[in-house]
């Protein structure tokens, strides 16, 4: 029982500490919209180019290209790359730059020996930039009006090399309501804001492909998307890159600036995913199996032990109230979070649930890492057991 007691004594200590910076985050995490000022822009404004990598993106890219033409900012140029789709992606960039001249459609290059997909396809698209400041967004994300002027205002106020934007994510079906909140859950439990902007360490920094924001020469110092072309997460990579070169970076919580829509069924919320969890700690299986069950042993196991201390067990009060304490604690914040990022309110009730889909793409996201089908993203699927060896084994997609 000493043992028993001690084990939750531990457990409440760091879900405290985690609730504790948690708090700090979510008034640290600021809106970029707090930063924007009409009419800064009105006169002479710098030319943003504003990069789309597109990979079989038919049914979303007209939606991304409408909401940025509609961008209240005066100058810029809206530049889609086509990385060898196999839909009619092409066409549809092509048919609406008829109506719209600011929209320049490229054809990329074949992906070449050590290169991943999206780097190779941001490497191209800064290459045929213009402007003093480059916007890299994803297709499948929508913007608001003020979706520049906000960001080209937060970089300037701020003195930053470069910035990220985190989108309001939609989620429809259950797999979607239970897997992607987590991005900004537990960044927030586990990452200190504060240090992103205050610390040098690159350890200290993330960032997300939905929306990163350049200063031109910042990104041509720290060897843009070459820099990064190995790696699977490139968006938190390069980030770490703007501050190992001495340079600032914020992320910002864009939750009135666009939306995205990641995945849309269980299939690709397992793909997504499991490609993200296996990058995020570098293909490491213990220590991705650590961690999993660090989330397991505070996150989850508080609602297995309840129970079973009330009803079953002849657990002591001083237990019982300590699990309680975890409960607590794991469940106020989550509720914050539904509130902070408009997520279904209902799911506040399905927290368990979502820890367990968490945890078995976690287990799924390493086995498959570690085996000869390697991970798959964008009909592309890479070997990524050894560094050295990392690269494309299959495009799917030119298959057919």
């Amino acid at each position: 029982m000493d043992f028993i007691i001690l084990y939750n004594c531990i457990a409440l200590s760091i879900l405290i500490i985690f609730a504790l910076n948690f708090l700090i985050n979510n008034y640290v995490f600021r809106s970029v919209l707090e930063f924007l000022e009409p009419g800064v822009f009105s006169g002479s404004s710098p030319l943003v180019s504003i990069l789309i990598p597109a990979r079989n993106e038919e049914k979303s890219i007209r939606r991304c290209l409408r909401s940025l033409a509609r961008q209240d900012y005066p100058n810029f140029e809206i530049i889609v790359l086509d990385d060898n789709s196999t839909d009619l992606t092409a066409a549809a960039v092509n048919s609406f730059s008829l109506k719209n001249p600011r929209v320049k459609l490229i054809s990329g290059k074949p992906l070449i020996p050590g290169w991943l997909g999206k780097s190779y396809a941001c490497q191209q698209l800064a290459e045929a930039a213009n402007g003093q400041y480059l916007l890299f967004t994803d297709a499948d994300t929508l913007h608001f009006p003020n979706s520049v002027s906000s960001a080209l205002n937060a970089l300037l106020r701020n003195d930053l090399g470069a910035l990220s934007v985190f989108a309001r994510q939609i989620t429809v079906t259950l797999h979607e309501r239970m897997m992607v909140p987590f991005g900004n859950f537990f960044l927030m439990v586990f990452m200190p804001f504060i240090l992103i902007l205050k610390s040098r360490s690159p350890l200290f920094c993330t960032a997300i492909g939905q929306f990163m924001f350049f200063k031109k020469d910042v990104y041509e110092k720290i060897g843009g998307h070459a820099s990064v072309k190995k790696e699977i997460l490139e968006d938190i990579h390069i980030s770490k890159q703007v501050k190992k070169f001495g340079f600032k970076f914020m992320i910002f919580d864009g939750n009135r600036s666009l939306y995205c829509r990641m995945y849309k069924n269980l299939k690709e919320v397992i793909r997504g995913y499991s490609k993200v969890l296996a990058a995020a700690f570098d293909y490491n299986i213990f220590t991705q199996g650590f961690v999993t069950l660090l989330i397991f042993a505070l996150f989850l196991a508080p609602f297995i032990m309840l129970p079973l201390a009330i009803f079953l067990l002849d657990w002591p009060q001083l237990v019982i109230n300590l699990i309680i304490g975890q409960v607590f604690l794991s469940l106020v914040m989550k509720m914050i979070s539904i509130i902070r990022f408009k997520n279904r309110f209902s799911d506040i009730f399905l927290f368990p649930l979502s820890i367990i889909y968490l945890i078995c793409i976690s287990i799924h996201s390493a086995v498959k890492s570690k085996c000869i089908s390697g991970v798959y993203w964008k009909g592309r699927t890479y070997d990524v057991r050894k560094e050295e060896r990392l690269g494309l084994v299959k495009d799917n997609l030119h298959l057919k």
